[in-house]
């Protein structure tokens, strides 16, 4: 009887001894804290960035767009945990090392579906396949096009922010350093580059990007006399135009002139083309007659001409036609007025000048003289916002649910403004749109 008495509490006690070391072991790792996150860059510039799939980039690529080591280690190890896939904007921004803000910067430019389901009922989304790279002589990049970046096995959106970065950097790479710095290229293309690059090994230590991008361009005097309406990008390049400059001669030609300058006001009137470089080029143009009748009548414009009075033109009102005929491109026309519409009107000319995929330059000259009226741009309280207008508008969508939720109980301005705890340059930019 003893005997048993004796077997039964050393089993109680060994139960005991091994419900304690469970227990511990799970409250031990309970009590694991994640790592403290700091964003290394939280607001590139975004004229460096651009549009990319987030499955194609591995971890030194990642922290080219302003992560930390660790937050990087904690996005990889996200993707396995999801399936080894991001399939929509909506899943990446679960993660918890993307903050609401970096998620804001970075959202345009991200090659997804908004959410879970668009990506499952849209199998023709586009997956962008890996290509090997065909590489058969030295080259200077700084003088590749976009085609030749894609002969080379790059994709065209590749290709397209590849030239991007070069003209964030001023036009040029200026070293292997600051070409191996480009984001869209990872740590195995730039070793297979490397060899071929006809570029300095270091970057200058006076060299500034930002200023680079400000240095006027140094134009070349044309040799011999030269006929305008048969020069293409190419040609005017040559004169010592940059190919953005260039573009915009040959588009305000095509367009705006149908197809040919007819007389010395008419390249004067160019506004990419300074009275100073004019004048240079005065004494070498030899406008051919035969040239303008057959661009006359062999080029259909795109549109009909208009003769735009844009010191009259709002801003919140220019149309799409206005902003091709001012000199923009089709890609900067359509973005200013696709973020124009999402905001509901324009409030400041800067909010202009931060739309993507815009040619600064030269919108810089059209708000310069063109008046922005901002009387009739729908504003509200937090209070009052309507749930449509906070979760679909750019400035207001991340903090909707938020502002939703505490105005129920606090239906109070201020307190609303306690409660969001948001960044001031954030706050600045809602306060715009509110009474």
């Amino acid at each position: 009887m003893m005997k048993k008495n004796y077997y039964q509490k050393i089993a109680v006690l060994g139960i005991l001894f091994l419900a304690l070391s469970i227990f511990q072991n799970y409250t031990e790792k309970g009590d694991e804290k994640f790592p403290e996150l700091t964003f290394i860059s939280e607001d590139l510039p975004t004229e460096s960035l651009s549009e990319f799939d987030p499955n194609d980039l591995d971890e030194n690529q990642w922290q080219k767009l302003g992560f930390s080591e660790k937050q990087t280690v904690t996005i990889l190890k996200y993707k396995k945990i999801v399936g080894g896939k991001f399939l929509s904007k909506e899943q990446f921004k679960k993660c918890y090392a993307v903050s609401e803000e970096k998620f804001a910067q970075l959202q345009t430019l991200i090659l997804l579906p908004e959410t879970n389901s668009e990506a499952k009922g849209n199998s023709g989304f586009k997956n962008y396949e890996k290509k090997t790279l065909n590489i058969t002589r030295k080259f200077n990049p700084d003088k590749l096009s976009q085609s030749d970046w894609e002969n080379m096995g790059f994709s065209e959106k590749q290709s397209a922010a590849i030239l991007k970065y070069k003209s964030y950097l001023g036009g040029s790479f200026v070293s292997k350093e600051k070409f191996k710095e480009c984001f869209i290229i990872n740590e195995e293309n730039y070793a297979k580059l490397e060899p071929y690059l006809i570029l300095p090994a270091k970057t200058p230590a006076n060299f500034d990007a930002y200023a680079g991008k400000s240095k006027s361009f140094k134009f070349k005097t044309p040799q011999t006399s030269f006929d305008p309406n048969t020069l293409d990008v190419n040609g005017w390049m040559a004169l010592g135009f940059s190919e953005k400059q260039a573009t915009v001669i040959v588009n305000y030609r095509d367009r705006n002139l149908k197809g040919s300058f007819k007389t010395l006001d008419d390249i004067k009137n160019c506004f990419v083309i300074s009275a100073e470089k004019f004048e240079e080029l005065k004494p070498y143009i030899k406008l051919n007659a035969s040239t303008m009748a057959k661009n006359s009548n062999d080029k259909k414009p795109e549109f009909k001409q208009e003769k735009t009075d844009f010191s009259k033109t709002d801003m919140n009102s220019v149309t799409f036609k206005q902003l091709l005929e001012f000199g923009l491109d089709e890609k900067s026309a359509g973005s200013m007025i696709g973020f124009r519409k999402k905001l509901g009107g324009f409030m400041t000319k800067n909010q202009i000048l931060e739309t993507y995929n815009i040619d600064k330059e030269l919108v810089q000259k059209l708000l310069s003289i063109a008046p922005l009226d901002n009387s009739n741009v729908e504003r509200h309280t937090l209070v009052d916002a309507p749930e449509e207008w906070l979760k679909n508008h750019p400035y207001f969508k991340y903090s909707a649910d938020k502002i939703i939720y505490y105005r129920i109980s606090n239906p109070d301005d201020k307190k609303i403004w306690k409660f969001l705890k948001t960044k001031p340059e954030y706050e600045a930019r809602m306060r715009l749109y509110l009474k």
